[in-house]
């Protein structure tokens, strides 16, 4: 009988320990992205945890190569990534950050093809400042955002692997969107302090409207494709997804509206009230059956 106590207070331990590394990627998903949090919120309960935890890998991952300055980056994301395969085959890690996403790996079969083209998409960030070619500044879309999607997409659907391949090129335009949204909003900080230049062919010292509306055009064809796969989303995701989209969506809508002048020299942002006002309009939109 006192095995038996001793044997459930270690499992109670553990759980309290892989609760905690859970809490820590919900935490950092608070702390860095209050728009992707509160997209996170709108998921069924059951599925946030597995999203919280794939959100906190790949932005532990993208600080140590845009914010860790005076570091050795290359170092610590090698140290990283042993750390992760180090977790995943112990099935535990004293970084919760990592010891929570193991777990959401196993538990979702998200494929090591997903994660090593996210880290090789990490590793051009050291060192790679501009991408000249389509095909290079595709691979590092597909590796920086679109792997993430389908992370996200495996816990979605939760084991269904036909519903997966079904919307598996939805979710990858999606991520394009919403990375190619990012590059467009963060322009001043990419090329001044980073010194990186992703959408190829175009000089940044003079982005004319011409390039901005290709720029702004292109992502609108990703966004458009992307809404086809939401309307096909378990409904436990649905409405998480629809309220980032329609969030990016606005996002880009003022980028469209803003002179290109203004973008290289000001981060656009969408405001809190607005960001309220668009999760009122999409809850109506999810609770009317519209999507």
């Amino acid at each position: 009988m006192l095995l038996l106590k001793l044997n459930q207070t270690k499992k109670n331990m553990k759980q309290l320990f892989d609760q905690t590394g859970f809490a820590c990627s919900k935490l950092v998903t608070k702390k860095y992205s209050t728009s992707f949090s509160l997209a996170v919120k709108m998921l069924a309960p059951k599925i946030r945890e597995g999203i919280y935890s794939i959100y906190a890998f790949v932005r532990l991952a993208d600080e140590i190569v845009d914010s860790f300055h005076g570091y050795e980056k290359e170092k610590l994301l090698n140290q990283f990534e042993a750390d992760y395969y180090a977790a995943l085959e112990a099935g535990i890690s004293l970084n919760p950050i990592l010891n929570s996403f193991q777990q959401t790996v196993k538990k979702y079969n998200i494929t090591d093809d997903l994660v090593q083209a996210f880290l090789t998409s990490m590793k051009l960030d050291l060192n790679k400042t501009e991408y000249e070619t389509e095909a290079e500044y595709n691979n590092y879309i597909y590796g920086s955002a679109d792997v993430v999607g389908l992370m996200c997409l495996k816990v979605f659907v939760n084991g269904d692997d036909e519903k997966y391949e079904s919307l598996k090129s939805y979710a990858m335009r999606l991520g394009s969107a919403f990375q190619k949204v990012n590059f467009l909003r963060d322009l001043k900080d990419d090329y001044e302090v980073l010194n990186r230049s992703y959408f190829p062919g175009i000089d940044l010292k003079k982005l004319d409207i011409s390039a901005k509306n290709n720029i702004i055009n292109e992502i609108e064809e990703d966004f458009s494709e992307a809404f086809k796969g939401i309307k096909m989303l378990p409904l436990e995701a649905k409405f998480g997804v629809y309220t980032a989209y329609i969030y990016y969506r606005r996002l880009l809508s003022k980028l469209k509206s803003t002179p290109s002048e203004k973008i290289l020299t000001t981060r656009i942002r969408v405001s809190n009230p607005m960001k309220l006002s668009l999760l009122a309009r999409s809850f109506l939109v999810f609770k009317l059956n519209l999507l």
